[in-house]
């Protein structure tokens, strides 16, 4: 629609307003609007359109009026500035969203574990972002002689830059040799990678564990991560998977400890990062006291429910408002 042809539609429309009060006019106004918003027509030039039309229906306005409409006409030009910018930084943010969503599914699809089935142990994973994307990893790595391996990370950083680096991590992880699967060995080549590669800003904790099913010893070492808990079935015990070690890309010459533990019939393994434990309550974080008791509550279900179990319970807690990345692993030998 042409300028004059709406000049002349907008005149028909307001004296049958202005006259009769219909609302036939009143509709059809509402619908002329949205062609106006289709074809980027400013708030200013509508309402200079109703000032031109108005002055010819009405030639006579009172002087208060018509400077009431020029202070109306002045507004809206600010505010026709505003909007527009308004309109482009949604424009942006809609784009930029989109793409978020492809980096995501991107992202997804690189990090996504599967969980292994082992004949010695029922394995449960459960691995949930708090946005769209995640800053959290787990891995299973099926080493020589049935070795079963498992890494649980966490990149200590904000956005999309933390949560892309954990991908290269995940490729780190698979280009390293079979024969060089050590806890410790992993962990320093890892080091290496993330010092060389990260931001200085942010740096990686992780936990890394083979068990070996001939010797039934489970052998860890970690870089800074959240404890795991090891529960012995022989007294019905949680003990804390306790190891010391730098972060990731914390020192180039990082040095990692290697622990073991002897695994027996009934024993259960549960690796995590800290968005587990720093589930948020109405008291403060939920913690690991409360952590245990989820798992006390659900440990006589196969692995793969207890996980999600645990998961659901500690986000109704919350209200089913993330806070942070969850990765929750249960190993039930």
């Amino acid at each position: 629609m042409d300028d004059d042809k709406r000049l002349k539609a907008y005149k028909i429309m307001l004296a049958h307003y202005m006259t009769q009060k219909e609302e036939r006019a009143l509709y059809n106004g509402k619908q002329i609007s949205k062609k106006m918003i289709e074809q980027n027509i400013s708030p200013e030039e509508v309402v200079g359109m109703h000032i031109d039309v108005l002055n010819r229906l009405v030639p006579n306005l009172d002087e208060p009026v018509q400077a009431s409409l020029q202070f109306l006409m002045d507004v809206m030009v600010g505010y026709g500035v505003a909007y527009r910018e308004h309109q482009i930084l949604r424009d942006r943010q809609k784009q930029l969203d989109s793409e978020i969503e492809i980096a995501a599914d991107v992202q997804q699809s690189l990090l996504e574990g599967t969980v292994p089935d082992y004949p010695f142990a029922d394995v449960g994973a459960i691995s949930e972002p708090a946005k769209k994307m995640t800053g959290d990893y787990f891995q299973f790595v099926r080493g020589h002689n049935d070795l079963l391996g498992v890494a649980v990370a966490d990149i200590v950083g904000k956005g999309i830059p933390a949560a892309m680096s954990m991908s290269m991590i995940k490729y780190a992880m698979d280009s390293l040799p079979e024969s060089s699967q050590t806890p410790p060995v992993v962990l320093s080549s890892l080091n290496r990678v993330v010092h060389r590669n990260v931001d200085p800003s942010m740096f990686v904790t992780m936990f890394y564990g083979v068990y070996d099913p001939g010797k039934e010893i489970f052998s860890f070492a970690s870089a800074g991560h959240e404890p795991g808990f090891y529960y012995m079935a022989e007294t019905d015990r949680f003990e804390d998977l306790e190891t010391r070690g730098f972060a990731l890309g914390f020192s180039p010459k990082a040095k990692y400890k290697e622990y073991k533990r002897k695994v027996a019939p009934g024993d259960m393994i549960i690796l995590l990062t800290d968005g587990v434990t720093e589930v948020r309550t109405n008291k403060g974080f939920a913690g690991r006291k409360l952590t245990v008791n989820l798992i006390r509550k659900y440990m006589l279900l196969p692995a793969q429910k207890l996980v999600e179990n645990v998961f659901y319970d500690l986000q109704r807690i919350q209200n089913f408002e993330m806070h942070d990345d969850f990765t929750f692993i249960a190993m039930k030998f």
